[in-house]
């Protein structure tokens, strides 16, 4: 089941949001306001954040801008404000879509499926023969498995996934440990090290792939 975060300051919404979305497939979070939502992205990953704009302890705007600072989940805004200038600033502050109130139930979840088909990432990336496939929880060069910790794991992945891409240490924290988390760059090193030995110890070339950007962080370079 997908995880959604319901970040909204009327409980009534809220119960109907899920009540929507729940016979979907959807593992819905219900956020009673912008302060609650904060501390559950800062605590858990969700598959995607459907945000209220009006709240009165913190607009959805600066909710938003405070994601983005730490997470590319995926978010769509929902409010009754249908303004084009609102649905531009909100696309602006990185926001993906934008629904208004009242909407339909059909249209919202065909917003969600096609939103999150866009960004889903690949369950299994190969790399001339070093396979890292997430749902049997597995790394494995041409056939041996490597041994991997969790956070190794999901380090390693979210590299994979995104080639050419590159992550700061604090941002591999945000993203591995959470937010929240007091882990410190040098853990992230010593993560990447040991990453590093394991996979050049089954033979794989490990040096050509995954590259330090001194002064910044680390990226996975596809050849």
């Amino acid at each position: 089941m997908k995880k959604v975060l319901l970040v909204d300051d009327e409980e009534r919404m809220l119960e109907l949001l899920s009540l929507y979305l729940s016979p979907y497939g959807y593992n819905c979070k219900k956020a009673l306001g912008a302060k609650e939502g904060l501390e559950y992205i800062g605590q858990e990953r969700f598959d995607i954040v459907l945000l209220d704009i009006m709240m009165p302890d913190i607009d959805g705007w600066q909710v938003c801008r405070e994601i983005r600072e730490h997470s590319d989940v995926p978010i769509i805004m929902v409010t009754a404000r249908e303004q084009k200038t609102d649905i531009v600033k909100g696309l602006k502050l990185g926001a993906d879509d934008y629904i208004t109130k009242p909407f339909d139930e059909e249209e919202l979840t065909a917003r969600m499926d096609a939103l999150l088909r866009r960004v889903e990432p690949a369950s299994r990336v190969e790399v001339d023969g070093l396979l890292w496939d997430e749902e049997r929880f597995k790394l494995s060069y041409k056939g041996q498995h490597i041994k991997l910790t969790p956070k190794e794991f999901s380090l390693l992945g979210l590299l994979m996934e995104h080639p050419g891409r590159v992550y700061s240490r604090e941002h591999l924290i945000d993203l591995v440990w959470g937010i929240y988390s007091e882990t410190e760059g040098r853990t992230v090193d010593s993560h990447v090290r040991n990453i590093r030995e394991k996979i050049r110890e089954a033979g794989f070339p490990i040096d050509d792939y995954f590259h330090t950007v001194w002064g910044v962080g680390y990226k996975w370079v596809k050849q």
